[in-house]
């Protein structure tokens, strides 16, 4: 069975992982997704990996946005943004591996989105749910921001995983900052989205349509230490310590950052 989305354009990103970017998009066309286009921007990878990009893209067929030095997330995401000439983009980082279930949901999701044009997102992958969500339907709820909630994951409503947007995304919320880490970057955007009220949706079961795939030899280059499994009380302590006090400077984030 076919699954045409002719509004929508199907970006990734990708840096030194051009196997990961052939698993994705092999995986995309065993699946039967046909998108309007493929825009695949690359952060000035090593030159084995663009060769080998280059090839891929005679066989995929997509538009390649290049740079001639890494300029980090930020740049790579805006510029392969600017190439998207559709109405929705499904950004997907090119390490990520679409389930067999994906084709249904996104249907789903682009359908929420063409009927609610105060839908600005709509997210398929998490490592952890959103705080606060109120039932929406078949399988997606809105993901509702309080201030009240000391939950400093309400901050994270907007993500780099992979989701559904308008392609006039960075036209509403204003271009990703570039210059600085891949996680400030996601965070600032973040902020960003709050401070324009956007609205989205997030798939309730979240790891069921995406898998994160990192090979030893192309291993994610983005870590993040994980106190959560410490029993050690002091250091249960002192994360509490420290998530009061990134709600706090979060908060005041949201409510000064330009």
């Amino acid at each position: 069975m076919q699954h045409i989305f002719p509004d929508t354009t199907l970006l990734i990103t990708h840096y030194n992982r051009s196997e990961s970017l052939e698993r994705l998009l092999t995986t995309f066309e065993n699946l039967n997704c046909k998108f309007e286009g493929i825009v695949v921007s690359d952060d000035g990878s090593r030159p084995e990996h663009l060769e080998k990009v280059k090839v891929l893209a005679d066989r995929f067929h997509y538009n390649l946005v290049t740079t001639p030095v890494n300029r980090g997330l930020g740049n790579n995401i805006n510029k392969g943004q600017d190439a998207v000439k559709s109405l929705y983009t499904l950004y997907v980082q090119e390490d990520f591996q679409p389930s067999d279930i994906f084709p249904k949901h996104f249907e789903d999701a682009l359908d929420f989105m063409r009927k609610d044009s105060g839908l600005d997102i709509v997210r398929f992958y998490a490592y952890f749910s959103y705080p606060n969500l109120k039932p929406f339907a078949k399988g997606f709820s809105e993901m509702i921001y309080s201030f009240w909630d000391w939950n400093h994951l309400k901050f994270y409503y907007y993500s780099d995983h992979p989701h559904l947007r308008r392609s006039n995304f960075l036209k509403k919320f204003g271009r990703y900052p570039e210059g600085i880490k891949g996680d400030l970057t996601e965070y600032q955007m973040a902020v960003h989205f709050l401070q324009k009220k956007g609205k989205g949706l997030f798939f309730d079961n979240f790891t069921e349509l995406f898998y994160q795939k990192n090979s030893s030899d192309e291993p994610s280059t983005m870590v993040r230490p994980d106190w959560r499994l410490s029993k050690n009380p002091l250091i249960k302590l002192t994360r509490l310590a420290y998530l009061r006090y990134r709600w706090l400077k979060n908060t005041l984030d949201l409510a000064l950052m330009k």
